[in-house]
């Protein structure tokens, strides 16, 4: 078969607060309420495209893994099992043609703004097209689903501690990062599976690391809750006041050490 050029073009493009891949749930139905928004390309007829879509509660989004440059033909899972997969038995975004598909919560239509939740989809991703999600012919609940457990897995609350609460408020506000929801996505399955997540043990507490921060926090196997305690800078005093800086974010972490160094005062 004669091998052609397919040309696509976005759509538009999501406007989202999970900006690195490892920010994002395993699949979107996980993400809860946090509001991410559709911007349809403007002079393109597509406020005709969208009339009656209000009137769907899920909608699938075909869009682009635009941070992936290579596709794997085996990949490892996040949950379910120890051993690799075919990607095209996974739902991983190492794919040959970046392509992704989520079905997610519609919120409201304004306009060229498509207001969704329950969304996986990163921000800055392309999308190629929009579909309603209909029960009758997109739900198959007795499907065989092999490898991948049908039961979601021991689900564990996360509660926060009053300095935790006002570290993680700041980080957002003055730094746009999101740590709550990081943490929430990262610890509320397996929270102490340190041989797939960024985990350090220290007797019976346990540290997360995200970036150039680190979550410190405690498990209750019996009551199945979290208590984040503490959220803390992972730099020393000689790595903040060395010249070098990596990741660029230094004088975020010299600001949040002296505003909390003040409340203590």
């Amino acid at each position: 078969m004669k091998k052609e050029e397919i040309i696509i073009e976005p759509i538009g493009f999501v406007q989202s607060d999970f900006v690195y891949r490892y920010e994002t749930p395993r699949q979107g139905v996980l993400a809860g309420k946090e509001i991410s928004v559709i911007n349809l390309l403007p002079h393109k007829n597509y406020e005709q495209a969208v009339l009656q879509l209000d009137g769907f509660e899920r909608i699938w989004v075909i869009y682009q893994f635009h941070l992936n440059k290579n596709w794997k033909p085996l990949v490892n899972p996040p949950r379910h099992t120890r051993k690799k997969v075919g990607v095209f038995a996974s739902r991983a975004p190492y794919r040959p043609n970046q392509i992704g598909m989520s079905c997610v919560k519609l919120e409201k239509v304004d306009g060229l703004k498509i207001f969704i939740s329950e969304s996986d989809i990163l921000n800055g991703s392309p999308v190629f097209d929009i579909k309603p999600y209909l029960p009758y012919s997109d739900s198959f609940p007795d499907a065989a689903t092999g490898w991948v457990k049908k039961t979601i897995g021991e689900k564990y609350e996360l509660q926060w501690n009053k300095s935790a609460e006002e570290k993680i408020k700041w980080l957002k506000d003055n730094a746009k990062i999101n740590l709550r929801n990081f943490a929430q996505l990262q610890l509320e399955f397996n929270p102490t599976d340190d041989s797939r997540k960024r985990i350090t043990k220290e007797k019976n507490s346990f540290t997360l690391a995200y970036r150039t921060w680190r979550i410190d926090y405690t498990v209750s196997e019996n009551e199945k809750t979290i208590l984040v305690k503490n959220i803390k800078s992972a730099y020393s005093k000689a790595d903040l006041s060395a010249a070098e800086d990596k990741y660029q974010d230094k004088a975020v972490h010299l600001e949040f050490l002296s505003f909390f160094k003040k409340m203590k005062e």
